[in-house]
């Protein structure tokens, strides 16, 4: 990309002034380092890379979406501390904390003790099927890496997300319970 001297100029002003919006700032300050040969590629991300995979995620999710009783535990709902150990004992991984459920749960706003689902049915083949699609939006098909022709396409991820009518009504909240929704 080249620029001409009063382009250069009017953009330099644009992103060292003072009094112009951050947002402008930002776009001026790209623009001139891309003039001066600077790709716009990602960087690495700063601190110690992620340890648990996609799969290891998705497990504890499912797992915090089950009822304590399913699992054996004598309790009405879970805190992070005891879906942890329940993740480490069913060897979904080595080690996890507390804090890594709490940040898993909030990013998809899982809330499972604010709302309760009844004939909710788990499939046997949850890992085999949760890691076939994980790897493909890895872009990992078969344990090797797509290539760049090559390419994903998925026509119906969410099933549950689909336009269909409820098998039955759902139950409205009470004083200290939360509404109940059927999840097939």
């Amino acid at each position: 990309m080249e620029l001409t001297a009063s382009e250069r100029h009017r953009l330099k002003k644009t992103a060292y002034g003072h009094k112009t919006p951050h947002q402008t700032r930002r776009r001026a300050t790209i623009v001139l380092l891309a003039a001066r040969g600077r790709g716009n590629a990602d960087r690495k991300r700063s601190g110690r890379p992620p340890t648990s995979t996609a799969l290891q995620i998705t497990e504890v999710k499912a797992l915090a979406c089950q009822l304590p009783t399913e699992s054996g535990a004598p309790l009405s709902r879970c805190s992070y501390p005891q879906l942890a150990r329940e993740a480490v004992t069913r060897a979904i991984t080595d080690t996890i904390s507390a804090s890594t459920v709490r940040r898993w749960l909030k990013a998809d706003a899982l809330k499972p003790w604010r709302h309760r689902s009844w004939t909710f049915l788990r499939d046997p083949d949850f890992r085999a099927t949760a890691q076939r699609v994980l790897d493909l939006h890895a872009r990992i098909f078969d344990g090797a890496p797509l290539g760049e022709d090559e390419y994903v396409i998925s026509a119906d991820e969410k099933t549950s997300v689909q336009a269909r009518c409820r098998c039955r009504p759902p139950l409205a909240p009470g004083r200290a319970r939360a509404m109940r929704v059927n999840h097939t």
